[in-house]
This record gives structure tokens, C-alpha cells and sequence, in this order.
């Protein structure tokens, strides 16, 4: 149970209700989650991605990697290369995310069910 400082309304607020339904619509998005536990285990090409990623599609993975890096969780680098390269890396805001969100990880682990290989 969460503990509320002393004198604290146990209501939530409209405003406390909508910053949390943004986080979560923001990280519960589709294959964000994802992409953002590949981009911390390393990978940096849009091809590392795809790899790590089974399932996700070419124009999906484009459309999330923008989206992430427009909110700030991923930088995106372009390296003057023929042919020229783009790479991808966590932000230290998407570090400190990825870092809050270990503890709903770990509680996923112990309380959902395991996915089959394949699922």
C-alpha cells in the first residue's frame, strides 16, 4: 500500500489521475517497452532492433523510435557515412525511466504469468 504523507487526501487528484495515465500510455504503448530494454541491452542500428525485437515491423519500429526519441527517451545520431548511419542510444531520461520501471519488471516476474517462447 502506498503511504501518503500525513494530512494528505486519500482522493487522487484529476491532474494526479491524468499524469498517470500518461506515463502509462506512454510506456504501455505497443513494442515501446521494447524498444527501449534493446536500446539499454545495446542495440543502437535499426537493424539491432528488428533483431531483438521478433515481430515488430520495418514501419512500426520506425514510427516507435520517433516517437521515443520526440518524448526525449532516445537520442538519434546520424553519422556522415556511406552509406550514412543513424544510431540510437537512451537519454538519461530514458535511462532514469528504464531504471524506474526495473521494480514493475521484477513484480511482472513474481506475479504474471511466464510467456511461452513464441507468445
Amino acid at each position: 500500500m502506498i503511504q501518503l504523507p500525513e494530512g494528505t487526501p486519500p482522493e487522487a487528484t484529476a491532474a494526479e489521475c491524468r499524469q498517470v495515465q500518461s506515463v502509462l500510455d506512454t510506456v504501455g504503448r505497443r513494442w515501446s517497452g521494447a524498444i527501449m530494454v534493446a536500446a539499454s541491452r545495446g542495440a543502437r542500428r535499426f537493424t539491432d532492433f528488428r533483431r531483438a525485437i521478433p515481430g515488430i515491423s520495418d514501419r512500426m519500429l520506425s514510427q516507435r523510435l520517433k516517437e521515443l526519441e520526440n518524448l526525449g527517451l532516445l537520442s538519434r545520431t546520424v553519422v556522415p557515412t556511406t552509406p550514412v548511419q543513424i544510431l540510437y542510444e537512451p537519454t538519461a531520461r530514458g535511462s532514469e525511466l528504464l531504471n524506474f520501471l526495473q521494480p514493475l519488471f521484477r513484480w511482472g516476474e513474481k506475479h504474471l504469468p511466464a510467456l511461452r517462447p513464441g507468445d
